[in-house]
């Protein structure tokens, strides 16, 4: 099963960033960990060191892409491999030299690395990631970095929503940050503010809103959001975190330091390619603006259709046959409407399936993914049947010739 892997001090076999003459980074698929990935190369790019960033959905993909040695054609201005490095953000097996600590935000590690390089991190990109973490900006270790962005001008708080777009309607209903009866629909949005009082044409023109208008978007979410049917305790402290943003009045390609995680955070699991691009710094804010629309309008439409179960501390959210992605789908139902700690969503379709865990508990999902693994590795046929990932109090499984039953017992078994 998974390992911690090395850390980039603990081994003398490998050259270390400063040194070496190629970098392949092997991140995790989700927000954070694309965001420490971005930063990483942007320092390396600095540096003029040539580098590969590829995203891998489960611990099986990274371990595999981490071990290749056929990675010539990019890499074709370096002649001598050996002093090339593979650094892993996120879960791994085997012995590799990894970025991250399993208990710290990757974001965290990114940015100390890249200051003992010299190098000077893009301070919203690390607050992106650590909100996708689960950090509160300027939480903890993250204060300097906060202030770094204000002493830049990067970064002003103001009441509203925490969303990518200008367009509140358009950033309301895509976000997989906020769940309420106007969720994956635009038109609803605008018609719940304009009974508050608020405009917002469907053209797409950029509403010119003032303080108040802001306030009142965000009384409308929050009274919608607690209120909905099916909310539960939860949905207040969940609807909190997506207001009063940090706006980012500078170049950055969103609207918010909140909008920018949601971002990361779907684009890093529906078109991981487009992800890179944006966590480089590339010019990629509109596919990446509509890859999100899609995975928000997919994950809340799979949320309003999906059948529940309730379990002694854990909530089921089957998906049946959508395509709904489920670590979006498990977050929404922890945050909006599960009554248990834990949630587990599952999408099934043609005899293969995929599973989503997400805990509101602190402790780390790790060993109980690998536990949950193990055990449905012993229900399979075949051992490379199941695949795994974890994060911050999440976790994926990805799985062939598996009952929903089966899954669901093993769960139970585990938790």
């Amino acid at each position: 099963m998974a390992t911690e892997g090395r850390s980039t001090d603990a081994t003398n076999a490998a050259p270390g960033l400063e040194s070496a003459a190629f970098v392949r980074l092997v991140t995790r698929a989700d927000g954070d960990a694309l965001a420490a990935s971005g930063i990483v190369a942007r320092a390396l790019a600095d540096r003029g060191t040539p580098f590969q960033v590829t995203v891998g959905r489960t611990v099986s993909e990274r371990t595999k892409r981490a071990t290749r040695t056929d990675e010539a054609d990019a890499r074709d201005a370096v002649d001598d491999d050996s002093d090339d490095l593979t650094m892993v953000v996120g879960a791994v097996d085997g012995d590799a030299t990894r970025l991250d600590e399993p208990d710290r935000p990757a974001t965290l590690a990114a940015v100390d690395r890249v200051r003992e390089l010299g190098a000077t991190p893009d301070p919203v990109l690390a607050l992106a990631g650590l909100v996708a973490a689960g950090v509160e900006p300027g939480a903890g270790e993250s204060e300097w970095v906060l202030e770094a962005a204000r002493k830049r001008d990067l970064v002003d708080r103001r009441p509203g929503v925490a969303v990518p777009t200008a367009d509140p309607a358009d950033g309301i209903a895509h976000s997989t940050r906020l769940r309420g009866p106007w969720s994956g629909d635009p038109d609803a949005v605008r018609g719940a503010l304009a009974d508050a009082g608020v405009a917002v044409e469907a053209d797409g023109t950029e509403p010119a809103l003032e303080s108040d208008d802001h306030r009142t978007i965000a009384s409308v979410v929050a009274l919608d959001a607690v209120g909905d049917e099916g909310a539960t305790e939860t949905a207040a402290d969940a609807v909190r975190r997506g207001l009063k943003p940090y706006a980012t009045p500078g170049d950055a390609p969103f609207a918010t330091v909140g909008g920018y995680a949601d971002v990361l955070e779907a684009t890093a699991r529906s078109d991981p390619g487009t992800g890179v691009a944006l966590a480089l710094g590339h010019d990629a804010r509109e596919p990446a603006l509509s890859a999100w629309r899609e995975y928000g309008r997919r994950a809340h439409e799979a949320l309003e259709g999906a059948s529940t179960g309730r379990y002694d501390g854990l909530f089921v959210v089957g998906i049946g046959q959508g395509d709904g992605p489920v670590e979006a789908v498990a977050r929404l139902a922890a945050d909006y409407r599960s009554p248990e700690p834990t949630v587990l969503a599952i999408a099934e379709s043609d005899g293969s399936g995929e599973a989503a865990l997400v805990t509101r508990g602190e402790g780390p999902l790790g060993s109980t993914l690998e536990r949950l693994a193990r055990e449905l590795r012993g229900e399979s046929a075949a051992e490379d049947a199941v695949e795994y990932d974890v994060g911050t109090r999440r976790g994926y499984l990805r799985y062939d010739g598996l009952e929903e039953s089966t899954v669901i017992a093993a769960a139970r078994e585990v938790l």
